[in-house]
């Protein structure tokens, strides 16, 4: 395992991390945690190096942006002594938050949940330009600053899912330990991107970023014509590895977070980082990238992660199980997926309210009425 200094901080951080938002499941059921599995690869990751372990209010909840399940897990997981071994992560639930008294209960709550006196690093969660103003404008980093005193964490962040002028300017307005945002070989310009990281870089700002492998698309299930261009290179990796190291190719990258929910790609996601140094690829790879990321963009008709910020949509539309169809059949002309979704398309009303929250910035509801087209309902 390489590790990295994070940000202005003394922390030596593990290049790969552990993200809890994708936890093996009993029965499909999000908020239903398989706890000895999820357990097992989790102290697994720690006994091979990893020590950044990240979490959210949200995670694994039966219906999104409601309390979920993984903090819990976390409070059983890392008890008798695995607490000790990890820098630990949460977020506050700032969708939730409408007074500054709500930021103090939430934050009590999470560490009770998560069995712990405090965490290291604490995060506003999935903040964009207008939801900081907001935050802001409560007080909020009056209310970092004085937990902060008070040792109920060590390091404030935030994640962000927003336009990149606001995550600059949001760098600026307060003394942040890190920012986690999303980055990846297709999305060198989505959001924060290329130039957000490198402006929090230089700032001495740490970047953690999420998606790395895009849910999982960028690992798994590549068409021919994508493979090929990894097959083409002299060096074998897999999809997944290739992934991995375009993002620790950069030097401004602290640590990336992998929602690894089964032991083979914990497995090779530590193997992995074993080797992901910054500035490691050569220029023959990363015009590779270039030139994949060019084929895909072609073909793509959603950049859906499955995040799952739009659910329940109030029409009973099973929006990322609509948009993952979509995406398969535009990419490998296969329309067997539609049948996976449990709400079809046309029971869209385009309200627009999953589009008002989307972190993509995805036209779902335009999105519907072509699936209605392509699935021939």
């Amino acid at each position: 395992m390489l590790y990295r200094r994070f940000g202005r901080t003394e922390i030596d951080l593990s290049i790969l991390g552990f993200g809890c938002m994708r936890l093996p499941t009993i029965g499909n059921k999000s908020d239903k945690i398989d706890y000895p599995k999820a357990a097992q690869l989790l102290h697994y990751a720690i006994d091979h190096g990893v020590n950044f372990v990240d979490t959210a209010y949200f995670y694994h909840a039966a219906v999104f942006l409601e309390r979920g399940e993984s903090e819990v897990f976390l409070g059983e997981a890392l008890s008798g002594g695995w607490r000790e071994k990890v820098h630990l992560a949460t977020k506050m639930p700032v969708f939730k938050i409408t007074q500054r008294e709500q930021m103090g209960t939430f934050l009590k709550e999470q560490l009770e949940r998560l069995k712990t006196n405090s965490v290291d690093f604490y995060l506003l969660h999935g903040l964009d330009g207008e939801l900081w103003n907001r935050m802001r404008d409560l007080g909020v980093r009056e209310f970092l600053d004085k937990k902060k005193a008070e040792g109920k964490f060590k390091f404030p962040a935030f994640s962000f899912h927003g336009k990149a002028e606001d995550f600059i300017r949001i760098c600026d307005e307060y003394d942040w330990a890190y920012a986690q945002i999303q980055y990846n070989y297709m999305d060198i310009a989505f959001q924060a991107g290329n130039k957000g990281l490198r402006y929090a870089a230089d700032k001495g700002i740490g970047v953690v970023v999420m998606e790395p492998l895009r849910g999982g698309k960028l690992a798994q299930n590549l068409t021919t014509e994508m493979t090929s261009f990894f097959n083409a290179s002299a060096i074998k990796r897999s999809p997944a590895e290739w992934a991995l190291r375009f993002v620790w190719n950069e030097a401004g990258v602290s640590s990336l977070l992998s929602g690894m929910n089964c032991m083979e790609q914990v497995v090779e996601n530590i193997r992995a980082a074993d080797n992901g140094l910054a500035n490691s690829l050569n220029k023959e790879e990363l015009l590779m990238f270039d030139k994949l990321r060019s084929a895909m963009e072609t073909r793509r008709k959603a950049d859906c992660t499955a995040c799952r910020y739009c659910m329940p949509c109030l029409s009973g539309v099973d929006i990322p199980g609509v948009l993952a169809a979509l995406n398969t059949a535009a990419i490998w002309n296969d329309l067997t997926g539609y049948v996976r979704a449990d709400g079809k398309a046309s029971k869209c009303t385009e309200c627009k309210a999953c589009e008002r929250i989307c972190p993509q910035e995805i036209p779902i509801s335009s999105l519907m009425k072509e699936a209605v087209s392509v699935f021939k309902e």
